[in-house]
């Protein structure tokens, strides 16, 4: 490896060590109900986001705070010297990308079948170190 190519590579691992992310495929609800609560979450820091999602009624809440944890964890396991409360990590990006559908189908009136459609999705979280400190 040439000396420019590994000076690059070392500059992309040390922007990757200020994130990490955590992935849940094929979560079987619906992404528009999975992005309700997604987008209560979005941007906001790690221990309020933990909170809201804690105390939210809705089933998706559950599973991104699952999912939310993971990727504290994954953040902590790639900055084993850095303590998580000084860190003050945030939510930078949420996506909720529609998943593969079961289709099924509902007897309906005089001799007719209606489709269902039973949506899943997938969500990514990137958790990140706040870099400008507000005051």
């Amino acid at each position: 490896m040439g000396s420019r190519k590994k000076q690059m590579a070392d500059a992309i691992k040390e922007a990757k060590k200020e994130i990490a992310f955590a992935k849940l495929n094929n979560c079987p609800t619906s992404p528009r109900k999975m992005r309700l609560v997604a987008d209560l979450v979005r941007g906001e820091r790690v221990e309020k986001a933990l909170n809201i999602l804690k105390f939210n009624q809705k089933e998706a809440s559950g599973k991104l705070e699952k999912l939310l944890l993971s990727a504290i964890a994954n953040w902590q396991s790639k900055n084993e010297e850095a303590s998580l409360e000084d860190a003050e990590l945030i939510v930078k990006e949420i996506r909720v990308d529609g998943g593969s559908m079961l289709k099924r189908l509902r007897p309906a009136p005089q001799g007719r079948a209606h489709r269902i459609r039973k949506r899943s999705n997938h969500v990514t979280i990137v958790v990140g170190a706040n870099n400008n400190t507000q005051s």
